[in-house]
């Protein structure tokens, strides 16, 4: 007959045992997590760089086209505008991108849509 020491020795390396195992599935759990975010946060980071990216582009073409403006030239001929424009399409699609939407073309202006009769509504 085993003596009611060694029953207990047994009891307790068997919990041992399963609170180890139960402590490293909870760190392989808390490991997989961790990646997780730390993968979403980066993410995070590069829209967030992307964003400021586009609102200094964005800053960058208003000076140009004030620049233009001031000393009386046309806006279509600027090449630099056109690039700076161009860019912040591309820092756009990336961002879309990034965002899990879906990416556009990046292409240049276009002249914007004429208007047809049948969007205009008549009053009586």
């Amino acid at each position: 007959m085993e003596s009611l020491l060694d029953k207990i020795r047994k009891d307790v390396k068997k919990g041992w045992a399963e609170g180890i195992a139960a402590v490293m599935q909870g760190a392989n759990v808390v490991s997989l997590k961790m990646n997780e975010l730390s993968e979403e946060g980066k993410r995070q980071y590069r829209m967030f760089n992307l964003h400021v990216q586009i609102k200094d582009q964005i800053n960058e073409l208003g000076g140009l086209a004030y620049t233009v403006l001031e000393n009386d030239k046309s806006l279509d001929e600027n090449k630099k505008m056109k690039a700076v424009y161009k860019k912040i399409k591309k820092l756009e699609w990336q961002l879309g991108k990034l965002e899990g939407s879906t990416p556009r073309k990046a292409t240049s202006p276009g002249k914007p849509a004429k208007k047809t009769a049948s969007s205009k509504t008549i009053k009586k």
